[in-house]
């Protein structure tokens, strides 16, 4: 197993989630409420799980490869990130379901949750299956799989402050 692997799926998942929620009209409310549900606690539960598992690491790795600037760059920006994905998950809360301004409010979701996987996987994921070694990446992959799993009912969504958090990992 291989925690790089395993934020991959769950970016694929995230991507597949946001297809169904598209391909279902905007009449059948129940089912749009059901996948966005699932899909929003996912979300936070994938972003606290790196928050908690992964950045740290990936702040160690790189800071002892000589790549500080970069990494703790990739880092910061990825926990902005974070905060404008919690940001838009919660303007599609205040939506009706199914409305036309639900719609939208997920679409700039989906855009925030876009930008921010196709730059960690660009970036940070790169560089740590570079920089990492298997068995760190193997142990990070297992306590990611349980962190999510014991959370698979989702966890209270709270920004951060990433010059904060950076700086206390």
């Amino acid at each position: 197993m291989d925690i790089t692997q395993l934020i991959l799926d769950d970016h694929h998942e995230q991507r597949r989630l946001f297809g169904i929620i598209e391909q279902v009209g905007s009449g059948d409310t129940a089912s749009l409420d059901a996948i966005w549900r699932r899909l929003a606690t996912f979300l936070e539960v994938h972003a606290e799980t790196e928050e908690k598992l992964f950045y740290p690491e990936l702040l160690r790795v790189g800071r002892a490869s000589g790549k500080k600037d970069g990494v703790e760059d990739e880092t910061l920006d990825a926990i902005k990130d974070h905060n404008e994905i919690r940001d838009a998950v919660a303007a599609v809360g205040r939506e009706q379901v199914g409305s036309p301004e639900w719609f939208k409010a997920v679409a700039a979701a989906n855009k925030a949750n876009s930008d921010h996987m196709a730059e960690e996987e660009r970036e940070g994921l790169t560089d740590f299956r570079r920089d990492a070694p298997l068995q760190l990446r193997h142990d990070l992959a297992v306590a990611f799989v349980a962190y999510e799993s014991k959370h698979v009912d989702g966890v209270t969504p709270v920004d951060k402050d990433p010059k904060r958090w950076v700086v206390e990992h």
